[in-house]
C-alpha cells in the first residue's frame, strides 16, 4: 500500500536529530586527542564530520518546503509568509550575534563602564560570520527563493549558484595576490572577508579569513535549495513512494560522483564550501533521507527513533543551549593541580584517569550527548518545542 508524505515527517525528525546529536558530539571533546573521523578536514577533503553542517543545511531546505508549501500556493497568504520568514530571519541572526558576544559582555564590564558602552566594546571584536549566522542567512534567502519561484527556476538558480561561485573562485584575480587561488588567506573569499569585516570580526582561530564568510554563503544557499528541490520531489502527489525513493538514490548518487568528479578541478573543501561540497554532501544528504524515508514513513521501522526526534524537535535551542553551556564551563575557573576551566577539570577528573586520551575525550563527548539527550527528552515528553 502506497503512502503519501505526512506534512511531518517522521523520517526527516530523525535525520534531523542525528545530526544535531553528532553536532554536540564533535564540538564537544573533552581534550585535543581526538580521533580522525571526529575532526574537521585541515584543508581539502571531507571526514564525516564535514557532513554535519552541509546536512543540517539540507535538512532546513526540506523542511521549508513541508512548512511553507501549503501557504505559498495562497497568494493572499505569501505576504504573511514572507513576514515570518524575516522575523525568523533576524531573530536566527540575533542569536547568532548574541552566541558571538556571550563570553565577552560581563556583568562586570557593564557596571564599570555601562551597558552601552559595553555594548559596543564587544562589538568591536566579536565574530560576525558563524555557522548560526550561515543558517540565518542561507534560511533567509533560499527561504525567498522558495516562496517567490517555481521550481524549475529555483533549479537553474541552484546550477547558477555553484558555476558562478566556481569562476569567482577559480578565475577572478585576488587583490594584493595576484591570480586566482584556493589557499587558506590568500584565496578571494578570504580577501572579500577581510575587506568587509576586518579580522577582528572573523575567526579567532584563522584571524585572517573564516570558514563561515560572505562569499561561501553564495553555495550554502545552494545547499538548502538541495534540500528545497528534494522536498518538492517528496511532496509530489502524482508519484508513490517506490517511485520517490528509487529517484532520491538515483539522484543522490549522481551528485556523489558529480562532486568527485568536480572536486578534481575544485577540491571539495568545506571551509570555502565548494560546488563540488554542495554536490557530495547533498548527495550523501539525499541517499540518507531516502534510506530514513523507506524505513521509517514508509514501512514503519519506528522503534529507536524516539531519541532522534527529540533531538530533531528542538534542534536550534539544543545548538544554542549546548554552545552557551560549552562556553560557560570553559569561562568558570577551579583550582586543580592548577587553575584550570571547569570543564578540564571535570574531564581530568572523572575521564582522563580511566581510559587512553582519545578514548577519554570521546567519553566526555558522549557523556555531553546524553546530558542534553535527558533535557531533550524531558521536553519532548511534555511536548515542548521552543521554536523562533
Amino acid at each position: 500500500m502506497t503512502q503519501q508524505p505526512k506534512q511531518r515527517l517522521l523520517s526527516l525528525d530523525v535525520f534531523r536529530g542525528a545530526t544535531v546529536a553528532a553536532m554536540i558530539l564533535v564540538n564537544n571533546p573533552g581534550s585535543d586527542n581526538v580521533y580522525a573521523p571526529l575532526e574537521h578536514s585541515v584543508w581539502n577533503g571531507c571526514t564525516p564530520t564535514d557532513l554535519i553542517f552541509p546536512f543540517f543545511l539540507f535538512i532546513v531546505g526540506v523542511s521549508i518546503v513541508f512548512a511553507m508549501e501549503s501557504k505559498k500556493a495562497d497568494p493572499a497568504q505569501q505576504k504573511g509568509l514572507l513576514l515570518n520568514l524575516l522575523r525568523r530571519t533576524v531573530v536566527l541572526a540575533l542569536l547568532a550575534l548574541g552566541m558571538s558576544g556571550f563570553p565577552y559582555f560581563k556583568p562586570a564590564n557593564v557596571q564599570t563602564i555601562g551597558v552601552f558602552q559595553s555594548f559596543l566594546s564587544v562589538l568591536q571584536t566579536m565574530r560576525i560570520p558563524g555557522v548560526l549566522m550561515r543558517i540565518a542567512v542561507s534560511f533567509g534567502i533560499a527561504g525567498f527563493i522558495y516562496i517567490k519561484t517555481t521550481r524549475k527556476t529555483q533549479l537553474w538558480l541552484f546550477g547558477i549558484l555553484l558555476v558562478m561561485y566556481y569562476i569567482l573562485m577559480c578565475f577572478i584575480p585576488v587583490p594584493g595576490f595576484g591570480p586566482a587561488n584556493l589557499n587558506p588567506q590568500t584565496n578571494l573569499g578570504a580577501w572579500i572577508d577581510r575587506s568587509v569585516f576586518g579580522t577582528a570580526h572573523l575567526w579567532k582561530f584563522s584571524v585572517t579569513w573564516d570558514p563561515e564568510g560572505l562569499l561561501g554563503t553564495m553555495t550554502a544557499v545552494a545547499t538548502v535549495l538541495f534540500g528545497i528541490l528534494t522536498g518538492t520531489w517528496l511532496k509530489r502527489k502524482d508519484k508513490d513512494d517506490a517511485n520517490k525513493v528509487v529517484w532520491m538514490f538515483t539522484i543522490g548518487m549522481l551528485a556523489i560522483i558529480a562532486g568527485k568528479i568536480w572536486g578534481l578541478a575544485f577540491p571539495i573543501n568545506k571551509a570555502l564550501w565548494t560546488s563540488s561540497f554542495v554536490l557530495y554532501t547533498g548527495g550523501l544528504a539525499t541517499t540518507f533521507l531516502a534510506l530514513f524515508y523507506w524505513l521509517i514513513d514508509v514501512h514503519g521501522y519506528k522503534k529507536l527513533t524516539a531519541p532522534f526526534v527529540a533531538f530533531g524537535t528542538n534542534a536550534i535551542f539544543v545548538f544554542v543551549a549546548s554552545g552557551v553551556v560549552a562556553r560557560s564551563l570553559n569561562m568558570i575557573k577551579v583550582q586543580d593541580a592548577k587553575e584550570v576551566s571547569l570543564s578540564a577539570h571535570l574531564f581530568n577528573t572523572y575521564f582522563k584517569p580511566f581510559f587512553s586520551p582519545v578514548n577519554a575525550s570521546l567519553a566526555y563527548a558522549i557523556t555531553v550527548v546524553l546530558v542534553w539527550f535527558v533535557i531533550v527528552w524531558i521536553f519532548y515528553k511534555k511536548k515542548i518545542i521552543i521554536k523562533v
